[in-house]
């Protein structure tokens, strides 16, 4: 049985279905917040550039369709979610964790408004599990909000891996650092929000 919080093992166990359920529960479900969704789709990019003669080899399609399926239901089911339960699900005191990630997210919204916030939010660990249930819960236009989760979700699922699957494919055995290329891949896909806060500061200044 994989750990679905090793995503080597857990593709090694469970291939491109293992990541279409992750990503799926990471994306719509608010139980997903812990999962490594960052680190999962680096891992099938390297895993895709193994060999096909490879136990570990994971094709370059499944994981690209399975990423891209698995991020875009997920997202829209969780912005159901919200849409049905509306506020409560995200604030309720029993749930500190929940509650925190949800305030997280209220915080981007306001800042950069629906589309930026739902397209950067695919690229902040927990912000991207909780910003569709409360893109559902303050009623987004469900129109505005399936366009930009579209985009967001191809540009963050299918860019990481094919990341990771470039970098396979031109460095021999780099299997071997998953964890602190991670580490980078991570600090990268932040580099969006950064630039946006520096915006954010600067507009007052120019006023």
């Amino acid at each position: 049985m994989g750990n679905l919080l090793d995503p080597q093992q857990l593709l090694g166990s469970f291939g491109a279905v293992g990541l279409f359920v992750v990503l799926f529960a990471e994306t719509g479900l608010l139980v997903g917040f812990f999962l490594p969704g960052d680190s999962l789709l680096f891992s099938a990019g390297i895993l895709a550039a193994t060999p096909a003669t490879s136990a570990a080899h994971l094709p370059l399609t499944s994981a690209l369709v399975a990423a891209a399926a698995g991020a875009l239901l997920g997202a829209q089911t969780g912005y159901l979610i919200g849409r049905r339960a509306g506020p409560p699900l995200l604030h309720r005191p029993d749930r500190p964790r929940v509650r925190a990630a949800a305030l997280r997210a209220q915080g981007v919204l306001d800042r950069y408004g629906h589309r930026k916030a739902i397209v950067l939010a695919r690229f902040i660990p927990v912000v991207r599990t909780l910003m569709n249930p409360l893109a559902g819960a303050v009623h987004v236009p469900a129109g505005l909000f399936s366009l930009w989760q579209v985009v967001g979700g191809l540009v963050w699922s299918v860019g990481v891996i094919l990341v990771g699957y470039l970098l396979g494919t031109r460095i021999p055995g780099i299997e071997q650092y998953v964890l602190p290329i991670i580490a980078v891949v991570v600090v990268v896909s932040l580099v969006p929000v950064g630039l946006e806060l520096l915006k954010a500061r600067r507009r007052p200044s120019e006023r």
